[in-house]
């Protein structure tokens, strides 16, 4: 879709304030593929991710109707909008099962190996991770959430937080020592 300039992304906003079909169209139709790449990684499966798509842009539209101020970085209100939501479904709905486990050292390695494979390689992998894994390495390594911040919007400890992290790295690690990248190399 093309671009919109942000004259355009205020008159969509007040458009869709004032219930106008239009114009919350012209928002779904513009922020689908934003909306959609967060629910697909935050999911389990395409199935999961669709129905958590409707869910954020339900929330989308309801805070636009509550939202008194005029929003500054509608495309970063949306993102956010879109991160919570994934995240509040999968703690509401008891689908992300975490672990308590000792806290374990972290360490870039993983984040390094990673950078060696495609978006999709990676998508699809993080995917088969188990559900609490992929929340908290989601938030973390993706959306740049701290420790913290994951415990209090999952209802977890920090503890837990970072040994889910940890699992998760371990478990892409192996994931992707299977598929031959065992190692970083600086271009």
């Amino acid at each position: 879709m093309a671009e919109i300039t942000d004259i355009e992304k205020q008159s969509l906003v007040e458009g869709a304030k004032r219930n106008d079909r239009k114009a919350q169209n012209k928002l779904f139709g513009h922020y689908s593929n934003l909306v959609m790449a967060v629910s697909r990684r935050y999911g389990k499966d395409l199935r999961s991710a669709e129905d958590v798509f409707q869910e954020c842009f339900i929330q989308i539209f309801k805070s636009l109707v509550s939202t008194k101020n005029e929003i500054d970085n509608l495309d970063g209100w949306i993102y956010r909008i879109a991160i919570n939501t994934n995240a509040t479904h999968y703690h509401k709905n008891k689908e992300v099962v975490f672990e308590e486990l000792n806290e374990q050292q972290l360490d870039d390695h993983h984040r390094k190996i990673i950078d060696q494979i495609s978006g999709e390689e990676l998508l699809k992998i993080v995917n088969q991770l188990p559900d609490g894994y992929r929340v908290v390495f989601n938030l973390f390594f993706i959306d740049g959430y701290k420790h913290t911040e994951i415990a209090k919007m999952l209802g977890i400890s920090e503890s837990t937080s970072r040994s889910q992290l940890s699992r998760a790295k371990e478990q892409l690690k192996n994931e992707l020592e299977s598929l031959g990248i065992d190692r970083y190399e600086a271009n």
